[in-house]
């Protein structure tokens, strides 16, 4: 009954959309999913319970936005980085902190990896330099809450303008991929990569093998075994 009704809530709002421009999560993330995501291919379905899960941390997050709020210290939320050609995001917050600004990001998770995070994960740096970047802004936070204690940990991380300039580099060679139509290779450490094993596109991509591969011959491919 309601829990039908709920569960098909959740799964038409994930029905696939285009990608025509990177995102800032996108940033050092795995080439070949990105890919698959500008062409429309056909991907593994999330259930309604990990969605759900998704909206409880927005939540989450907008309790802690809501806090910052009352102490005075945001300066601006939910703000779009200027636009870009290449590449759009939105951080969470900037706030000020004894008269400098910080970019801050939120991230929630369950309180199994909460409790054993003792650096700020790599993939949620390279967003908020991003964020650092665009913002011009030399200081960011990363704000970390566990969903089932709301215990809260935080990083600074300092702009790097290093890892920036590798980080858009990438983006800017996987364009040229994505225009030309080549499916790039996978990962080094493919399937062994964590992002392998919560990939949507984890069937598709076996099937390509790990080497780059024209876009044209991997669809007929895929197309034929479809039938």
């Amino acid at each position: 009954m309601l829990k039908e009704l709920i569960d098909q809530f959740y799964l038409n709002r994930q029905r696939d959309k285009d990608q025509n421009h990177f995102y800032i999560t996108d940033a050092g993330k795995c080439g070949r999913s990105i890919f698959f995501k500008f062409k429309n291919v056909p991907r593994e379905q999330m259930n309604a319970r990990i969605l759900r899960l998704f909206d409880h941390g927005d939540y989450i997050q907008m309790q802690i936005l809501n806090s910052l709020f009352s102490l005075g210290i945001v300066r601006a939320s939910e703000v779009q980085i200027p636009p870009q050609e290449l590449i759009s995001g939105r951080a969470d917050a900037i706030v000020t902190l004894n008269n400098e600004l910080y970019v801050v990001d939120f991230k929630s998770m369950h309180s199994m990896i909460f409790n054993k995070l003792v650096e700020p994960k790599p993939e949620n740096i390279n967003q908020i330099q991003l964020y650092l970047h665009y913002f011009k802004i030399p200081k960011g936070i990363l704000l970390y809450v566990s969903k089932d204690t709301s215990d809260l940990k935080e990083f600074l991380v300092q702009y790097n303008p290093g890892l920036v300039k590798g980080l858009l580099k990438e983006l800017v060679e996987l364009n040229k991929k994505i225009e030309a139509n080549i499916v790039p290779q996978t990962l080094d450490d493919f399937p062994r990569n964590w992002q392998c094993a919560y990939c949507q596109f984890k069937d598709i991509c076996s099937l390509a093998g790990k080497k780059e591969i024209k876009w044209e011959d991997f669809k007929n491919k895929i197309e034929f075994l479809g039938k």
